[in-house]
């Protein structure tokens, strides 16, 4: 049984999701303070945290930066802020989405239930793959990824998103192929979370960011990747 954590102040909106993810058969755990949070996620190996930023006694967005530190967990902020600027900070803080309110809790479980499909489809996958002479491995099964013998340590979507594009090399893959093969076609965000996600990758994995070995955007068409085996 997946487990979840809901860290959100709003008593209603936690009662309406977590309700609705128990009847769908998650494991749910619920906190309205931030460091109440924290100390269930050290506690607790949790496959999802489900984040408010507006919270009153820590930010979202220093929960999110601590979890990141430890754990590559999925995190979906939840916020009412809703400009660009504000959802491209919560990804490069290391959210894997993010959702604005207000929104239906049947939204959530769609994307809590297409997250988990998608983990489980990519466990299926047993094979190591290598790159530039060994340089970097991916090891599908256990979703790991190293750079000169160096683990990375990357977000669950940022590795998906590498996942899928070494698994098509050279093949010129569209923002909107990406986000609905690694986001899934019910996700309403927009194509620079895409960009976003991509720009962390290259800081992680590419010797020269300006200039990728890996990750090569074709201008106006998408991504493509470029390693050879």
């Amino acid at each position: 049984m997946n487990k979840i954590l809901i860290i959100e102040d709003e008593p209603s909106v936690l009662e309406a999701i977590s309700a609705y993810l128990r009847k769908e058969g998650y494991e749910v755990y619920t906190a309205e303070r931030g460091y109440r949070g924290l100390e269930y996620f050290e506690e607790i190996p949790f496959d999802l945290v489900i984040l408010d930023l507006m919270l009153p006694d820590i930010s979202g967005e220093e929960i999110c930066k601590r979890i990141r530190k430890t754990s590559s967990t999925y995190i979906f902020m939840l916020t009412a802020k809703s400009s660009l600027e504000e959802r491209i900070k919560g990804l490069d803080l290391g959210a894997d989405e993010y959702l604005v309110k207000p929104f239906s809790p049947r939204e959530i479980v769609a994307r809590v239930n297409a997250l988990f499909r998608r983990i489980k489809d990519t466990s299926e996958s047993t094979n190591v793959v290598s790159f530039n002479n060994g340089e970097l491995i991916i090891d599908r099964d256990k979703r790991e990824v190293k750079l000169r013998n160096e683990e990375v340590a990357m977000t669950p979507i940022e590795f998906d998103i590498l996942n899928i594009l070494s698994s098509n090399p050279g093949i010129v893959l569209s923002r909107e192929t990406l986000i609905d093969r690694v986001l899934g076609p019910d996700f309403e965000g927009v194509d620079r979370t895409i960009d976003v996600h991509i720009k962390n990758i290259r800081k992680k994995i590419e010797a020269d960011t300006k200039n990728p070995a890996y990750i090569i955007t074709v201008f106006k068409l998408g991504y493509k990747f470029g390693g050879g085996q």
